[in-house]
């Protein structure tokens, strides 16, 4: 078990250099085991959920290395078989892999994949997916055993824009004969990216970032180079940091438009922002004023960045409105933000956040990777010490935090218990 001690009341000021994005890395890496050859992909971000993906293409015969930020993948001896719940449970991003071997090999063995518990987060529109396409899904308790004896290009209508089904059906349409089109599809950054990762192996992708996309399907996929975007949630974490005790943060490696819907808030609330061309150089502001939020898929606001700026929203002036409209399980932040000083009220898909608060330090719990996020800090912020327990949430998402934070001036530190 580890935990992060949290001394409060510092600025910061310097420089953090934004890491490759979580949440497109934890795609892009099971879509190279559609491959025939092999694929490096840079600008891989040194979190755990990289490391359970890399136990899970190795068990399945891969031979992955990692030289810095750079993994090679070489699939071309991977072995469609059983993944063990003990493995699969470890992140839910591990349907990708399902989703890569049915595609490829035309079965696939698995345990329902794991994750942050943050609501129920069923698989159904990937299973519709799947089936569209011509495969039978067995469900025997949470394990999936999916056959196809040929998988054929169809027309997928999501019926949410779901970026997990969304790839999902990109990966699984990839080597399908024909054209498989898919209507309502999700439209973040992270699905160009690994469309424009498959499209580099060879694969015929064409839409990735609107809401309908069209595939052709290939019968061989072979070696290519790509780069992970910058992490859009870990940008608008640091920026939220930045708003909360920063001197002349300065975030760089960031793609402004990716994270445009939190520069409007954050504005709004009459927080100085500078841009530059890949970077924003943000201070803590004074008087902020309230504003609401609602979750919404991209451009819209992020859910990923709804706990984090939760703790933002108690510096605000009257009372804030946040709506989450996509998890009802993404509030178990709000017991530790009040138990360190603050006013919020849950009322079902809202809280109602009172501010200004001073926050004082506690010890508190991460319940789940963003939750994790907004104690940190609610913790950088506060007065005296916060101890935030069940740290490994945070770790799978957030590259060298406790450095990164450090450099810029925090009191922070890892520890295991």
């Amino acid at each position: 078990m580890k935990r992060i001690r949290i001394e409060g009341g510092h600025p910061l000021t310097g420089t953090i250099r934004i890491s490759g994005a979580k949440n497109s890395a934890v795609a892009l890496v099971p879509a190279s085991l559609l491959s025939d050859e092999v694929v490096k992909i840079d600008n891989i971000p040194n979190i755990s959920d990289i490391d359970a993906l890399n136990e899970i293409l190795t068990y399945l015969g891969a031979k992955v290395s990692r030289e810095g930020t750079l993994m090679t993948i070489d699939s071309s001896n991977v072995v469609s078989k059983e993944i063990p719940e003990e493995i699969s449970k470890k992140l839910r991003a591990s349907y990708y892999v399902m989703s890569a071997l049915l595609g490829k090999y035309k079965h696939v063995e698995m345990y329902f994949p794991g994750g942050c518990s943050i609501g129920a987060r069923p698989i159904d529109q990937t299973l519709k997916g799947y089936r569209a396409l011509g495969a039978v899904v067995k469900e025997e308790g949470n394990k999936y055993t999916i056959d196809a004896e040929e998988l054929i290009g169809a027309e997928v209508y999501l019926d949410m824009p779901s970026v997990g089904a969304t790839v999902n059906t990109i990966l699984v349409a990839v080597k399908a004969k024909g054209e498989t089109v898919i209507e309502n599809a999700a439209k973040e950054p992270e699905i160009v990216n690994v469309a424009t990762f498959l499209n580099n192996m060879g694969a015929k992708i064409t839409g990735a970032g609107t809401s309908t996309i069209h595939i052709t399907g290939v019968s061989h996929l072979g070696k290519c180079y790509t780069e992970v975007i910058p992490d859009r949630i870990e940008t608008g974490t640091y920026m939220i940091a930045g708003a909360l005790v920063g001197e002349n943060l300065r975030i760089e490696n960031v793609i402004l438009e990716h994270v445009d819907s939190l520069i409007n808030k954050l504005k709004e609330m009459g927080i100085s922002i500078k841009e530059e061309e890949d970077a924003v150089i943000i201070s803590r502001g004074e008087n902020l004023k309230k504003v609401n939020v609602k979750t919404l898929g991209y451009p819209g606001f992020p859910t990923d960045l709804q706990q984090p700026l939760t703790t933002l929203l108690t510096q605000c002036e009257g009372e804030s409105v946040l709506e989450e409209t996509l998890y009802e399980n993404r509030f178990k932040n709000v017991p530790y933000l009040n138990e360190m000083g603050a006013n919020i009220e849950i009322d079902g898909k809202k809280i109602h956040v009172k501010g200004p608060t001073l926050l004082q330090g506690a010890e508190v719990e991460a319940t789940d990777l963003r939750a994790g996020a907004c104690l940190v800090l609610a913790g950088l912020k506060a007065e005296g010490e916060t101890i935030v327990n069940n740290v490994e949430h945070v770790l799978r998402g957030y590259e060298n935090i406790i450095e990164k934070l450090t450099t810029v001036g925090a009191k922070i530190e890892l520890e295991e218990i």
